[in-house]
């Protein structure tokens, strides 16, 4: 077996992969919603935190060991397990790890994949620009993915799809443990 043998489909995958991550990193961006701050602040129950800010001591302090385990080592819960899998009230989903407001309850949908998903983030805010949640490339476990990180804190979410319902054609299967839930006052 020649190295060009071994190479030439490896090298072709990781192409692909990028390829892949750019078309739906592409999507992330160019639906990103704004919406006018009602105050003119920025959300105050945001922790001002950032992954390098916190040490892995504090947030295993924080987390319990399953959010660890999911939110900063990138595991992933066992599908139909989570809390919110089946939830359908209204409300916002935050981030476990430091509050910032990531999705709705009006942008969930049903999508039988054993995770909660949702075809959008929430809104991004005008003053401070930043959409909620982030994209990157993920080849890990043999596969061609794109992460989905808080943008906040890096807390690892979950993975966005591009086989989700109109709008945008999106679906982000997010942990449920990677959230906490505020019901709609």
């Amino acid at each position: 077996m020649s190295f060009r043998s071994i190479f030439m489909p490896i090298a072709m995958n990781v192409i692909k992969g990028r390829s892949y991550y750019r078309t739906v990193h592409n999507k992330v961006l160019m639906n990103r919603h704004y919406s006018d701050s009602q105050d003119g602040k920025k959300r105050p129950e945001v922790m001002n935190t950032t992954r390098n800010s916190i040490s892995n001591d504090d947030w295993r302090k924080r987390l319990s060991d399953e959010e660890y385990y999911v939110t900063r080592e990138k595991g992933t819960e066992p599908p139909f397990s989570g809390r919110y899998y089946n939830h359908w009230d209204e409300g916002v989903y935050k981030c476990v790890c430091c509050s910032s407001d990531l999705f709705s309850s009006s942008e969930k949908f049903e999508s039988h994949c054993g995770w909660p998903s949702f075809y959008s983030p929430i809104p991004i805010k005008i003053e401070d620009g930043q959409n909620p949640v982030k994209a990157k490339p993920d080849l890990s476990h043999g596969m061609m993915r794109t992460e989905v990180l808080c943008s906040q804190c890096d807390a690892h979410l979950g993975h966005v799809f591009e086989d989700g319902p109109k709008p945008t054609g999106l679906r982000y299967c997010i942990n449920s443990v990677a959230l906490k839930f505020v019901p709609k006052k």
